[in-house]
Formats: structure tokens, C-alpha cells, sequence
């Protein structure tokens, strides 16, 4: 036994010694197992060899499975590291493409379709991952805005509202689970979203939005997408994004009746309050709760809306700006109207009633 262990001792020192590799030198101390496992099964009982390499066949067995096991399982760990260090690799250049601009294969492969519209192609979807876009809302029309802005690939995707899901509001705001009842909604949409599309960043804020945090918030994103169903918060973000010549896409709802603009009077159109200058009286326009609304109703207005904004940031085809959109489930009727600015708007004083020099119609 000592005579196989010096022999093999000495194989393993003169491998190292002429430079051999690893396995090779392995590989020697196998034929010298194999060797001795031989002279055991061929040669006699009590012969000098078998004698001096222990005698008995069994005990070079238990060793050559005992190393058999060794040497598959570190096998087995070679190959799990190496294909935990490729997956890390790719992971790396995925990255790495992502803060460079550059779409990595799989984001290629997600936006084929988008990519292969002459109106969008590459140029355009590299837009939309640049983009940064902040949801107000995320409830019934903020559910398929949200939606379709992760699935198109906005880069940035801000949301703020400082509610929680309710079990009546599943009945339309598709983005929630009924696990996420209880749960905030900015929580549950940015889990929705992340799943849909790993490629976005989804900035959730749990919070009303009000004066003293509009500016700073709204300064951090190039388009607004109103889906509030409150007056207050949408004169606020009209009145916000007027002052920093944000575009703003509204949207609202009541029954079976949506309706969708942009307003962006820098650009030659009215803004919010020009068409609304005035708070309706109590109970013209009440709330989705008390007077209803139709479950699909608005996936279809929030789905506008982000067509709206895909074709805002990627420059395609023509916007609503100066026009709003009139969808009536009820009798399948789909219409549009001019608006048109008021020079006496407190808020944006009409600069909307005539273009700015330069500056296209849109």
C-alpha cells in the first residue's frame, strides 16, 4: 500500500516537474490504479506484489470509487461555475449595452414590431428608451397606460398616487391582482410593470401630488400623462406642465363615455383650462362610483393615451394636440373636435392661439 502511494507520489513530482498539466498527471495515477487493480485480479494469491500493494483487490476498489466520486463532483462544480460566470458575463454586456444607448438581442427581439413600422423603426424606439414619462394615476386609466409604456419600452416610467387597491377597483384597473388588494397601487403597478418588462425603470411615488412637490417632480420627466379623476390634480398638472412647456395627455371617463387630448400650447394648441375654465357644478360630473363605468371603457381611453404618447416621443404620425377625441362605447361612435385657446387663459395667457416662430402646428 506505502509502495503504490510513493509510486504515485513520485509520478504526480516529476509531472510537476517536467511542466505536465493537471490532468495529465491525474491521468498517470489512474493507469497506476488501473495497473495494480490488474495485478490483483491476474496474479495469485500471496504473491510478492500483492502482497506489497496491500494484498487485497477490494481496498484499490473502494479507492478508485472514492476518487471516481471526487473527481465528478468537482466535474460537476466546474461546470455550474463556469455557466453561473457566463450567465454573469451576459448579464455584464447586457447592462453595459443598456447604459450605452445600445439594445441588447433580447430587446431587439421584444421591439421587432415597433423596430419594422417605417413611422418608428430603430431611431424611434431608441426615443422611447430614452424617454422619461410620469403617470399621474394609476388607477382605471392609469392601469393600460402604464401597461403599454412598459410593454413599448419607455426607459423611465414615473408613477405617483398615494392609494391602495380596493377590491372594486379590480372590476377595471387591470394592472392589480386581487393578492395586491390592500397594497399601494404605485407598489402593485411597478411590480406589474417590472414583470411585463425588466428593460424599464419604473419610479414609483406613494403620494398625492400637490403644489409643493409638482415643479421639482414634473422638471425629472418630458411628458405627463394625466389619468386623475379629480379637477384639482388635473388643474394642477396643466398649471405645471404649462410652465415648463411639458406636453400633458389627459384623459377622463364617466358610464360609457371617454374621452382623450394632448395639450401643449408651446406647440400651437390650447391648454387644459382653456377648455375647461371652470370647475363643473357639484354633481354634473360625478365619480366613477357614483355614477358607474363600463369595465373595457378604459383600457380602450388609456390605450389612446399611450398611443398618444408613443407617437408624441417618437415623432409619428399626428398627435390630438388641438383636438380631443370622443369615445361612446354605448353606440360604438368614435368623434373629434377642435379646441381651440383662449387669450384670456390665466394659465398659459394663449400662447396656444398662434404658434411660436419656428415652431410647427402639431
Amino acid at each position: 500500500m506505502l509502495l503504490v502511494l510513493v509510486m504515485a507520489a513520485a509520478l504526480w513530482g516529476i509531472g510537476a516537474a517536467t511542466g505536465a498539466p493537471r490532468r495529465l498527471r491525474w491521468g498517470m495515477i489512474a493507469g497506476l490504479w488501473v495497473a495494480v487493480v490488474l495485478a490483483h485480479l491476474v496474479l495469485p494469491f500471496g504473491h510478492p506484489i500483492r502482497v506489497a500493494t496491500g494484498g487485497e483487490v477490494e481496498l484499490w476498489l473502494l479507492v478508485g470509487g472514492f476518487g471516481a466520486l471526487i473527481a465528478g463532483y468537482g466535474a460537476v462544480l466546474r461546470r455550474l461555475r463556469a455557466r453561473a460566470d457566463a450567465r454573469g458575463a451576459d448579464a455584464e454586456a447586457e447592462a453595459a449595452e443598456a447604459r450605452s444607448g445600445a439594445f441588447s438581442q433580447t430587446e431587439l427581439e421584444r421591439y421587432a414590431r415597433h423596430i419594422v413600422l417605417r413611422e418608428i423603426g430603430g431611431t424611434g424606439q431608441k426615443k422611447l428608451k430614452a424617454a422619461r414619462v410620469l403617470v399621474i394615476g394609476a388607477g382605471g386609466l392609469g392601469a393600460p397606460v402604464l401597461t403599454y409604456l412598459a410593454a413599448a419600452g419607455v426607459g423611465t416610467i414615473g408613477v405617483i398616487d398615494d392609494d391602495v387597491v380596493e377590491n372594486s377597483n379590480l372590476q377595471r384597473q387591470v394592472i392589480h391582482p386581487d393578492a395586491a388588494i390592500g397594497a399601494a397601487k404605485v407598489a402593485s403597478a411597478q411590480a406589474a410593470m417590472q414583470a411585463q418588462n425588466p428593460h424599464v425603470t419604473v419610479r414609483p411615488y406613494q403620494r398625492r401630488l400637490t403644489e409643493d412637490i409638482a415643479p421639482a417632480l414634473f422638471a425629472e420627466y418630458d411628458l405627463i400623462i394625466d389619468g386623475t379623476d379629480n379637477f384639482d390634480a388635473r388643474y394642477l398638472a396643466n398649471a405645471t406642465a404649462v410652465a415648463q412647456d411639458k406636453p400633458l395627455i389627459s384623459g377622463a371617463l364617466s358610464q360609457w363615455e371617454g374621452q382623450v387630448s394632448l395639450f401643449r400650447p408651446a406647440r400651437g394648441g390650447p391648454c387644459y383650462e382653456c377648455v375647461f375654465p371652470e370647475r363643473p357644478a357639484p354633481g354634473l360630473a360625478p365619480s366613477c362610483a357614483e355614477a358607474g363605468v363600463l369595465a373595457p371603457l378604459p383600457g380602450v381611453v388609456g390605450a389612446m393615451m399611450a398611443v398618444e404618447a408613443v407617437k408624441a416621443i417618437t415623432g409619428a404620425g399626428t398627435t390630438l394636440s388641438g383636438r380631443m377625441m370622443i369615445y361612446d362605447a354605448l353606440y360604438a361612435d368614435t368623434r373629434a373636435f377642435a379646441l381651440r385657446a383662449r387669450k384670456d387663459c390665466p394659465v398659459c395667457g394663449g400662447r396656444g392661439a398662434k404658434p411660436r416662430e419656428g415652431e410647427p402646428r402639431e
